[in-house]
């Protein structure tokens, strides 16, 4: 890691500042004046520049801007007087990362510095990974098993059939599926079966012959030439009309296929990825979707995990959207505060990754300053949901985080959890997740914790066996080490439904 430079024609202010960084085992490296850490910048550069407003010679605007023109991801923290807040304000408008107002509180300032480190690593990372866009992020365990499976598919030409939620990235897997595969050189053609009407569906297929049909004044080649040799993607296929999918079965059997209009057979050399958000197994018991169709496509099953399953994963998306906004627009990246990646990581985003891509976007236009807060982000995100509640040790728990025990706890109804948003049950560390979820509630100044926590221990444990037993109450007393009496005075004082006497 690299030092952080303290620019200060003021040496009180250089050694108290290289004193208390030291304190923290930070290098540190000072200057007088910008001229000389302008010159330094020929042969090195900080991690971070801390500088002074009003010096003698160049000010620490003029520092500043001519640092961002050179390095415009470093963050810069500008020291200023309170009464020169207006050009502390010009400043941070300039593109520093934050200022301090003299005089300023050692402590406080050496926690600013400190996030502007960490937001100088995280655009370090960010520099030194390759410049070609990645295909796909993810560092989530769901993830890595799709990854797993992009690569034992690699030197094959299998059929693949996509799952997964809208905008949580088919496409993506699906183009990385072919670039990975012997048809790399060839062409990737892409068709949102939903998006083409039922009339056209067949025709943007197959092509049709010049006379087919009004309008048909030329021969047009179909998506299934246009793939030859490659890969041709069918997104949304269980929206297919039911009598192309026979056509499209007889291409997956026999290899060949017929224009539109036309009576001379067209073989078709294509991989054939298939997509969809809807439950084929059930279109097909409700007759939508050809039973023999359906197998020819199931041969290999990729399920693509929802992002409430990758949640992990948002902070890595939400910081490549945003970089990939910000290029496209011609402006600085905007940075997201820790509490506001919180929040965000919190939140259900029923849209997945698209719906993570259009909130960065927005961020990138819409949002005040170059740090964005709780307060900047869309209003129906904020009042739509509740944001994460503080616990222990910078710990949160948020209303997407609290669902699944609030629902073992009563379909979220309250039954007992004093009102405070309830942590997910986990097989490992829930000692762990009780202690944080008491702690929250000790630090919020409740006073029945040990009542609360205990009706929701009792409720969650009653529920389970109940669950387990299909409901029989003798056999989940049984099976807890209670009495019949004591589970059915407990299920009255609980208020626990579903259950029943042998």
């Amino acid at each position: 890691m690299k030092p952080i430079w303290i620019v200060d024609d003021d040496a009180s202010i250089r050694w108290v500042l290289e004193k208390a960084l030291a304190r923290e085992s930070l290098e540190t490296r000072s200057f007088a004046n910008a001229r000389e850490a302008l010159a330094a910048f020929d042969t090195d550069t900080p991690q971070v520049l801390v500088s002074d407003i009003r010096m003698p010679g160049e000010s620490g605007i003029d520092l500043l801007q001519a640092v961002k023109a050179r390095h415009p991801g470093l963050p810069v923290i500008i020291i200023t007087a309170f009464s020169d807040l207006d050009s502390a304000v010009a400043s941070f408008q300039g593109g520093a990362f934050d200022y301090l107002a003299k005089p300023f509180d050692i402590d406080k300032a050496v926690a600013l510095i400190r996030r502007a480190l960490e937001e100088s690593l995280r655009e370090a990372s960010v520099e030194a990974a390759p410049t070609e866009t990645p295909e796909i992020l993810g560092q989530a365990p769901a993830m890595q098993e799709v990854f797993r499976a992009i690569g034992r598919l690699s030197q094959s030409n299998v059929t693949v059939l996509i799952t997964g939620e809208s905008g949580s990235g088919k496409e993506l897997v699906a183009r990385a599926l072919h670039k990975h595969s012997p048809r790399a050189q060839q062409p990737f053609i892409a068709l949102n079966t939903a998006a083409i009407p039922k009339d056209l569906l067949e025709s943007e297929l197959f092509g049709h012959e010049r006379g087919a049909f009004t309008g048909a004044q030329a021969m047009r080649r179909g998506r299934f030439e246009q793939a030859e040799g490659g890969t041709l993607f069918l997104d949304e296929i269980g929206d297919m009309p039911f009598d192309l999918q026979t056509r499209l079965l007889r291409v997956l059997s026999d290899g060949h296929f017929y224009r539109v209009g036309g009576h001379q057979p067209v073989k078709a050399n294509v991989r054939v990825i298939a997509a969809t958000h809807q439950n084929l197994e059930q279109r097909v018991r409700d007759g939508l979707f050809r039973e023999d169709l359906y197998h020819r496509l199931n041969v290999i099953r990729l399920r693509l995990p929802s992002l409430r399953e990758r949640s992990e994963d948002i902070p890595i998306l939400a910081r490549h959207f945003l970089v990939q906004s910000a290029r496209q627009l011609g402006v600085e990246p905007k940075r997201m505060s820790e509490q506001a990646m919180r929040f965000l990581a919190g939140l259900e985003l029923p849209g997945n990754v698209r719906q993570l891509e259009n909130l960065c976007n927005w961020i990138t236009v819409m949002a005040p300053g170059q740090t964005v807060e709780v307060k900047d982000l869309p209003r129906d995100l904020t009042q739509g949901q509740q944001p994460a509640v503080p616990l222990a040790d910078g710990m949160v728990a948020s209303a997407a985080v609290a669902a699944p025990l609030a629902a073992a706890n009563g379909n979220g109804n309250g039954n007992g959890n004093g009102g405070m948003p309830a942590l997910p049950l986990s097989p490992e560390g829930w000692i762990g997740l009780l202690e944080l979820q008491a702690a929250g509630m000790l630090s919020a100044g409740q006073m029945d914790v040990m009542d609360v926590l205990g009706r929701q221990f009792e409720s969650a444990l009653i529920r389970t066996a109940l669950k387990h037993t299909h409901g029989r109450k003798n056999d989940a007393a049984m099976r807890l080490g209670i009495g019949r009496n004591t589970i059915t005075r407990k299920i009255v004082e609980l208020g626990i439904d579903g259950a029943r006497d042998e």
